[in-house]
């Protein structure tokens, strides 16, 4: 049968168009001789030979003789008798005859686009005439960001697609929601457009997994997620984590911060604070060895936030101290006071 075009295609023998289709896009894609600068002549070969075995599955008169008779009847080496054949005097053999067009041709009549460079003005390879540009029709996942070809392999296109500017959104959480860990789900509308360039629009649900310990600033991105445009690639939707505040505690890096007021009796007799920390836990915490004074801070070890390299590291709680001074005092209390503190 010479060529297997269903071993070269990848498909089975019952393979539909859209099986056709699909494989083509691909292995075109793939084996294109300007993807493909350092082993050109190789993917020439291939690219030749994925086309031509397209153009055959894909028309139903070239596939019957070819399933018939194989590579040599379609090719005119062992003509097919006229009784079953597509054409041919009465009685006489077939004088159909396969010449296989430019791989190129097939290619730009499969995308839809006349060339898949830009500014050529002219042929390049097999006789085909590329007057079109690129248009935007390539994505830097189809063919990479440097889809070149040609002589000494410059550049072939004058314009690459351009991206949309980022998408971004303030995503407030809780300091709880930073301490613990979290998952969110937000609902996006965007507008999509399928092969024939219809819009059309959809609901997606994005999944924010939040670490322990993230920061506010951190960014979590779903790339290409905004508004598909012809010829345009699709912005990226960015979260940004913003903190609430929070009714106890402030951050300062791994650490929560948190005042107290207290009397001066107790600043100078002996305190205990009491917290509730970001996972519900009761901390009871006497200052009792030392006197509060104005600026003082009691630290409390590994009680802060995780740290988001390693969430089973934390920071500290940091308890500062807003001490009530009495507004007046009577002649009798300072004459105590005097007495006691008095060196």
């Amino acid at each position: 049968m010479g060529v297997d075009y269903y071993k070269v295609l990848g498909v089975d023998r019952s393979a539909k168009d859209d099986d056709l289709k699909k494989s083509y896009r691909k292995l075109a894609m793939k084996w294109h001789p300007d993807k493909n600068p350092n082993n050109k002549k190789e993917a020439e070969a291939k690219f030749k030979q994925i086309s031509e075995a397209y153009e055959v599955l894909s028309d139903q008169q070239k596939r019957a003789v070819y399933d018939q008779y194989g590579e040599e009847g379609l090719k005119g080496q062992v003509p097919p008798p006229g009784a079953g054949g597509f054409g041919g005097a009465e009685g006489g053999p077939s004088s159909f005859r396969f010449n296989p067009r430019s791989a190129d041709d097939i290619f730009a009549e499969f995308f839809g686009f006349s060339s898949p460079f830009g500014g050529m003005g002219g042929g390049t390879r097999s006789g085909s005439r590329f007057p079109g540009g690129i248009g935007g029709m390539f994505r830097d996942d189809l063919f990479g960001s440097s889809f070149s070809g040609g002589e000494g392999g410059a550049s072939m296109y004058t314009q690459q697609p351009r991206k949309q500017a980022p998408i971004e959104n303030r995503l407030p959480c809780s300091l709880e929601d930073l301490y613990k860990g979290t998952t969110k789900k937000m609902k996006i509308s965007r507008e999509i457009v399928d092969a024939n360039g219809k819009s059309t629009s959809v609901e997606e649900i994005l999944t924010i997994d939040i670490k322990p310990g993230w920061k506010k600033g951190t960014k979590i991105t779903f790339p290409e997620k905004g508004n598909e445009v012809p010829n345009i690639i699709a912005a990226d939707i960015v979260f940004i984590i913003d903190e609430k505040p929070h009714d106890v505690f402030t951050r300062e890096g791994n650490d929560l911060v948190t005042s107290q007021k207290i009397s001066l009796v107790e600043a100078l007799t002996g305190y205990t604070a009491r917290l509730t920390t970001l996972d519900g836990r009761s901390l009871t915490i006497p200052i009792n060895s030392s006197v509060i004074h104005p600026g003082y801070v009691e630290v409390v070890p590994r009680e802060g936030m995780p740290m988001p390299k390693d969430p089973s590291r934390k920071g500290n709680i940091r308890i500062k101290f807003d001490i009530r001074f009495p507004t007046r005092l009577t002649t009798e209390q300072k004459a105590g006071i005097k007495r006691l503190l008095a060196p």
